[in-house]
């Protein structure tokens, strides 16, 4: 396994991040200690989770995740083995289920955070997230901006303060953001740098060979400022495992079961999944592998958070560490990425 630097900190992560939004609806709490156990063994020290997981999110299912991994924790004894990340969530409609609807001003943020606690059987994050901005802003799949203005909005110097005061009293080390834009990345460096508050290591945000947009504004971010990407959804929700290619829709799978996750199953979507397989079955390597290895080897990537409902796929997911990919195949890869996202000649 490689390890990195989570932002300007000593905290080394590994380069593969065990994701577990899956624990408790598509996966049980023993399947979830099945996970947990494998990767350990694997060299992956990084687990991320959230407050609202497992997903889709559900007032009956809402903190499971957490509640599985809590209890690993205590049967294991192996605190100081991992680097333990989870996320508070931000403003939403439809999250009426989390305290009412979720903010990230004082009161909201320190309930979530010693909830999280609880269910996680721990007394401190090694990194927490905001899970979403507390505006209204491009994020969940959102290319085109729409400015909008909202009264009601928490400040992102006040939602730092709190974070501040979190870091102070031991129950958080380090502080990150997800879903997060390049103008509020930038903001929160800048309120930190300010008001010597604690800085942004991190930034939890889509990324695959589907959708890099992140390219765009935050990878120069991510370079010049030390706040690495921790990719998520670098599988694009299973498809760039090539299960959906010609419509299959296989049993129990994630986009099977959920119409929600249809984001990249449109023509363009499917058109380039079927090139990217056709450039991995030219070198012999699976698509999922030569997918995962390409995210964890951008230079702006600390951490790619792969995920898993069986073991088969785990064990991959994980493997895909030991993928070099050659400058012929990089080449490959950019040759379609041009072809889908720039059509024009």
């Amino acid at each position: 396994m490689e390890y990195r630097k989570l932002g300007r900190t000593d905290i080394e992560v590994s380069a593969i991040c065990l994701g577990t939004m899956t624990w408790g609806e598509q996966n049980t709490e023993a399947e979830a200690h099945e996970q947990l156990d494998y990767a350990l063994e694997q060299g992956v020290n990084f687990i991320d989770t959230a407050e609202m997981y497992p997903v889709p999110p559900r007032g009956e299912t809402q903190g499971r995740t957490e509640q599985y991994i809590g209890s690993w924790l205590a049967s294991r004894g192996n605190r100081d083995k991992i680097v333990l990340a989870s996320k508070v969530a931000g403003y939403s409609d439809a999250m009426s289920h989390i305290r009412g609807g979720p903010r990230l001003n004082r009161q909201h943020i320190e309930k979530a955070l010693n909830d999280s606690l609880s269910r996680l059987q721990t007394d401190y994050l090694d990194l927490y997230q905001l899970h979403w901005p507390d505006r209204p802003t491009n994020f969940f799949g959102q290319l085109g901006y729409q400015h909008q203005e909202r009264d009601d909005g928490t400040p992102i110097l006040e939602t730092l303060e709190v974070l501040s005061d979190l870091v102070k009293a031991g129950k958080v080390r380090q502080v990150g953001l997800s879903n997060e834009t390049a103008w509020g990345t930038m903001k929160f460096l800048h309120h930190a740098e300010q008001a010597e508050l604690p800085r942004m290591v991190s930034i939890q945000n889509p990324y695959s060979l589907l959708n890099r947009s992140f390219e765009v504004g935050l990878s120069e971010v991510a370079h010049r400022e030390q706040v690495g990407l921790l990719a998520y959804s670098p599988m694009a929700f299973g498809v760039l495992s090539g299960k959906y290619i010609g419509g299959e829709r296989p049993a129990n799978a994630r986009i099977t079961l959920y119409s929600r996750f249809s984001r990249y199953t449109n023509a363009q979507g499917e058109a380039a999944t079927e090139a990217y397989h056709s450039v991995a079955g030219k070198y012999g390597v699976s698509l999922a592998q030569m997918s995962l290895a390409y995210v964890t080897s951008r230079p702006f990537v600390t951490s790619n958070i792969i995920g898993a409902t069986s073991m088969d796929q785990l064990k991959e997911n994980i493997g895909s560490i030991d993928l070099h990919l050659s400058a012929e195949m990089l080449e490959d890869i950019e040759a379609v990425h041009r072809v889908y996202t720039y059509p024009c000649p």
